[in-house]
Order: structure tokens, then C-alpha cells, then sequence
């Protein structure tokens, strides 16, 4: 039978005396992992592949997301001579003990707070407002849903509105809202920890999107998507507001760009803010527009933050990992792509971003607007429109 360890338990094993093995998928490992841990594939071990740098005289940690493909991992590696120990209750469990079990709670609050207002003044809050100025994010008498889904991007989002609010330039409110759509018990309780911890007041309400989406074979994650923003409206406009605000950052305006170009056919711009179609008076708004996900990341690292990942049902199983650790998405592709861009043009970044608000009209083949379709012809010809005239370019 595997050995087991706890988090608490691990909590009092000496550093150096272990090395942690991460058996998720290379996209959630990348995007938040335990200090030191070492990315692994299940498949490679089944395949007899060991990992690299694990040696036989230190125990050997491993992780999935509840311990469930962990424990598989550690048998394996029990099997071929290493001292591996499977983490109880996986990758989420240490990080609702992390959140729960921090030292001097109402302290590490307040240095949080401070980081925002010294450290990342500059590449949060500095930007965090700049969006809002430049795009009229927020208004004199709004009531703003800051919706938290419980990842890094929307923890952050909440707490950079508390900075604003306490400046308080003009009267504005603000209700910090969860959506439950079937999470499991482990992935509520960390939200529940991280927003105590992070002195965040929020307001939880339930729904049963997961168990409705988890059965749909095509576009699961669209439908899901679609389904939660509804819900967000409808209980944001129950409670008085007359706007919801969503953590999306810089570099998933770029993604969203560039996947429209290279998978759907179209450009278009995911937009810094939003009427909605079916809630009369209610509008999205994405105050993080100008912050880089680099810098969330920093944030969250240097405060010693975890946070949850995508939780819902098809991933809470552990049986959705490929066999090369990819998940195969296809924002995680144009986010590599941009990545290999950049390697030999650092501006590729910031040049896509400015695409979206320098699209010259007369260099246009064809537009919609409303739904109908346009095309240059209908002005071509035009002499006294002059819009498609050489120009030499």
C-alpha cells in the first residue's frame, strides 16, 4: 500500500529532505505549483520513463489534483525502488491548508495590501486604473459585481477595486460574488480560505451549471462559459448592480485576438466593456485590460498566494491529462505561439494589442455590423467618400 502524507504533515518535514513530483497537466502546473515541485507525466511512468533529477535516497512527494492519478504515480515509483509518498487530498488540499493555516492571518492581509499600494503600484494598480479612466469603467453611483471565480486573476481584480475604493474619488459600490456551479467540496473551501485570508467579503450563490454542461460532447467549455455570465447577470441585477466585472487581463485580449484570426476566420477584439443583450441596463466590464499575466503571476508569487485552477467536472476526475501532459487547448497553443514570437521580436506582444484599435477601414475587405454582413464594394467607386485610393502601401 502507498505511504501517504498530509499537507500538515508535510508542513513539518525538513526542507531539502523531499522533492515534489506534479503529476497534473503541463497548463496547470505552469500556471501555479507547490515551491521546487517538478512537472511529471502518469503516462511516462506507466511507460517505465522515471523522471529527471528524482533520486532513490529522498522521498519523493506526488501531486495531481486529489490524489486519485498521484497515487498510481506513487506506486510506480514504489515499484521501481523509489521512496514515494502519495500528497492526501492532492494539490488542492495543500492549498486550502496554505490558506487556512497561515501564520498571523490579520498581518499577512495587510502586507498583501501593502504590495499592491508599493511593489506592483506601478504594473497593477497603476494599470488597473489607467483602464478605467481611459474606457470609463466606472462611473459615479455604479453598484459593480466584482465576480471571483477563485483563481489568481479574479482574487487580484478584488483586491485592486478594495485599493480603489479606498481611495474613493466618487461614490461607487461594490459586491464581491461567487458563483458555486457545482464545485466540489475541496475547491469551495479554498475560495472560502483565500477570501478570508485576503479580506475579501464575498457573497456566494448556488447553481448546478457543471452537472448540466458535463454530458454536452461539443463545446462543453463555450456552453459552460455562456451559462455562467447569465447567471452572473441575473444575480448581479437582483442585487442591485448595474455592472459585473470580469478579471481578464492583457494577455488574454491578445489570445482572444489572435485565436480569431487563426481558428475562427474573423478579427475581432474582446472589449474592454460590454452592453448586455438579455439584461436591460446591465453591462461587463474588464478593468485589468492593461495588466500583463506575468505580473498577476508575480504578485501572487511573491505574497505566497495558490490559488484554484479550472475545477469543474471534467477535469475534478484527474482522467483528462494526454499522454504528453498537454490538454491540448487551443488559447494554451497561441499562448506558446506568442511566446515563440517573442523570442525574436520582443514588441509582438504590444503590436497585437494595438491592432485592435488601429484598423485602418479602408483596408478592410469585409465587416458585419449587427450581424450583416458588408463588403468595400459597396463604397468602391465612391469619389467622394476617398477612401480607396493608392496610397502606396
Amino acid at each position: 500500500m502507498v505511504k501517504t502524507v498530509t499537507p500538515a504533515e508535510l508542513g513539518t518535514w525538513e526542507s531539502g529532505t523531499y522533492r515534489v513530483l506534479d503529476v497534473r497537466d503541463r497548463e496547470e502546473f505552469e500556471k501555479d505549483s507547490m515551491k521546487g515541485a517538478v512537472n511529471g507525466s502518469l503516462a511516462q511512468l506507466r511507460e517505465g520513463i522515471l523522471p529527471v533529477g528524482m533520486a532513490k535516497d529522498v522521498r519523493i512527494v506526488v501531486v495531481c489534483r486529489y490524489g486519485k492519478e498521484s497515487e498510481e504515480a506513487a506506486e510506480l515509483l514504489c515499484a521501481a525502488g523509489y521512496d514515494a509518498w502519495n500528497l492526501e487530498g492532492g494539490y488542492g488540499s495543500w492549498v486550502w491548508y496554505q490558506a487556512r493555516n497561515a501564520a498571523d492571518p490579520e498581518q499577512r492581509r495587510l502586507d498583501i495590501e501593502d504590495s499592491i499600494r508599493r511593489k506592483f503600484k506601478k504594473d497593477l494598480f497603476g494599470k488597473f486604473v489607467s483602464a478605467i479612466v481611459q474606457y470609463r469603467l466606472v462611473e459615479e453611483g455604479d453598484r459593480i459585481a466584482v465576480c471571483i471565480s477563485g483563481g489568481k486573476d479574479s482574487m487580484c481584480m478584488a483586491k485592486l477595486f478594495q485599493e480603489l475604493k479606498r481611495h474613493n474619488k466618487f461614490p461607487f459600490e461594490l459586491v464581491f460574488l461567487v458563483m458555486d456551479p457545482g464545485y466540489s467540496e475541496a475547491n469551495r473551501k479554498v475560495i472560502e480560505s483565500n477570501a478570508a485570508l485576503l479580506g475579501v467579503p464575498v457573497t456566494f450563490f448556488e447553481t448546478r451549471i457543471f452537472d448540466s454542461v458535463y454530458k454536452v460532447e461539443k463545446s462543453p467549455c463555450y456552453l459552460c462559459a455562456r451559462m455562467r455570465r447569465g447567471y452572473l447577470y441575473k444575480k448581479a441585477k437582483e442585487l442591485g448592480c448595474n455592472k459585473i466585472a470580469l478579471g481578464h487581463h492583457f494577455d488574454d485580449v491578445i489570445e482572444t485576438a489572435l485565436m480569431g484570426i487563426l481558428y475562427s476566420g474573423q478579427f475581432q477584439a474582446m472589449m474592454p466593456k460590454l452592453h448586455s443583450m438579455n439584461y436591460e441596463g446591465m453591462e461587463l466590464i474588464r478593468p485589468m485590460y492593461f495588466i500583463r499575466e506575468a505580473d498577476i503571476r508575480h504578485w501572487r508569487d511573491y505574497n505566497g498566494l495558490h490559488f484554484i485552477q479550472c475545477a469543474c467536472h471534467f477535469t475534478d476526475t484527474c482522467s483528462t491529462c494526454r499522454a504528453n501532459g498537454e490538454t491540448g487547448s487551443k488559447r494554451l497553443e497561441t499562448k506558446r505561439l506568442i511566446a515563440e514570437l517573442k523570442k525574436t521580436n520582443p514588441y509582438i506582444e504590444n503590436n497585437i494589442f494595438k491592432a485592435t484599435e488601429n484598423v485602418p477601414l479602408n483596408k478592410i475587405v469585409g465587416y458585419r455590423i449587427a450581424g450583416e454582413k458588408h463588403s468595400f464594394l459597396e463604397h468602391y467607386g465612391d469619389r467622394d467618400a476617398d477612401l480607396f485610393e493608392e496610397d502606396g502601401k
